[in-house]
């Protein structure tokens, strides 16, 4: 039997503990954590949506006397819990990936799970990278298809498992995040798409940390290179860029109508509040070209950045990597004393010897805020 307390010691002891922060408040860009006011450097709200009272304000006026206003759907969607609002989204979210259909999940998570997990059957084969997020790894051990995780962004890799292993199986699909979460890398989408073909597969992109912030139309890497046509399955979550909740698929209506058949974490889950979805959709008509000019702010930003602090990043997210963990956690904790929220990200989120900072940049921070933090 585990001993669960031994587990927590060793975590502590090893500065891989987690517990969840004493956060008061938040305020635009900033954050008040035990009675501190520190630049918030570690939120997913790249482009400062959420915490937006002016947005918050106008939303609220607009939309306080529809009956869509409520804060409980109260239902899985297969039952009673969608309205009309759910299906404007939905064919925002295609429309803005030219795709023919979109569904929504309650989080990225549950819908990288959802699709993973659900879509590819015995005698299929799944080529996934090997720094994809929890979710689509939770997603491969659940799935009845084999699969195989090549070295991450090593297309060689991936092309000798798909010369070795692919004819053995029916189906297949090649998956891979657009930006990675945690080193803030971007995915030769090309070069995948060029092997999808030669290989006959699937291509799945997690856009989930590049919505809203790359692409004309905010809809990701893939648009803004032009490939959105060859990539069959997209995943985009609202929570980050949007400020919002939820996630959506974009894909075929076929694929689309098969997840709404058989994938469990979307047919056994109420769904995601109606206010919310009211909200995404408030953000992604009405306040599109505001978005639009929060992307640009925060793409000189990062730019910026990258000038004064070179990475294997290409975007937001900059990995500030020390290796050892109490270093990393001491680092920070010199960082939160100088004004800044930055955190600690250890194994085995990170891989051992890899621990770092995780500085996540949001659209309204000012280059000359940040220097510092890079010296």
């Amino acid at each position: 039997m585990v001993n669960y307390e031994t587990e927590l010691e060793n975590l502590k002891n090893n500065s891989c503990y987690r517990s969840i922060k004493n956060i008061q408040n938040k305020v635009g860009k900033y954050i008040f954590v035990d009675n501190k006011k520190m630049l918030n450097l570690s939120s997913n709200d790249y482009l400062n949506i959420s915490t937006n009272t002016d947005l918050k304000s106008e939303f609220i006026e607009k939309y306080k006397t529809s009956p869509e206003f409520i804060f409980s759907s109260a239902s899985a969607r297969l039952l009673t819990g969608t309205s009309t609002c759910y299906n404007n989204l939905e064919q925002k979210i295609s429309a803005l990936f030219n795709k023919e259909s979109a569904l929504i999940f309650n989080t990225g998570y549950q819908c990288n799970q959802g699709i993973v997990s659900s879509l590819f059957s015995k005698g299929d084969v799944i080529f996934s990278d090997k720094l994809n997020h929890a979710s689509i790894v939770s997603g491969l051990k659940l799935s009845p298809a084999e699969h195989f995780r090549y070295k991450h962004l090593d297309y060689d890799n991936l092309e000798f498992l798909l010369k070795t292993k692919r004819n053995n199986y029916n189906n297949s699909i090649i998956i891979s995040e657009s930006v990675f979460s945690m080193d803030g890398d971007i995915a030769d989408i090309k070069k995948l798409i060029e092997l999808k073909k030669k290989y006959n597969c699937l291509l799945m992109l997690d856009e989930a940390h590049a919505f809203g912030v790359f692409g004309d139309n905010l809809a990701g890497v893939a648009q803004d290179k032009n490939l959105s046509c060859d990539v069959d399955i997209f995943t985009v979550t609202l929570g980050k860029s949007l400020g919002s909740m939820g996630a959506v698929c974009v894909s075929s209506n076929t694929i689309i109508n098969y997840l709404i058949n058989y994938a469990s974490t979307f047919i056994f889950s109420t769904a995601i509040p109606p206010v919310n979805v009211l909200w995404s959709n408030f953000l992604l008509n009405d306040k599109f070209d505001y978005l639009k000019n929060q992307k640009e702010k925060l793409t000189s930003l990062y730019k910026n950045v990258h000038s004064i602090y070179p990475s294997n990043s290409n975007s937001h997210i900059i990995p500030y990597i020390i290796g050892d963990s109490e270093k990393t956690k001491d680092k920070a904790i010199e960082l939160q004393n100088k004004g800044y929220y930055v955190l600690p990200i250890n194994p085995p989120t990170v891989p051992k010897g890899t621990s770092r900072l995780r500085i996540s940049l949001t659209a309204d921070v000012e280059f000359d805020e940040i220097k510092e933090v890079f010296r």
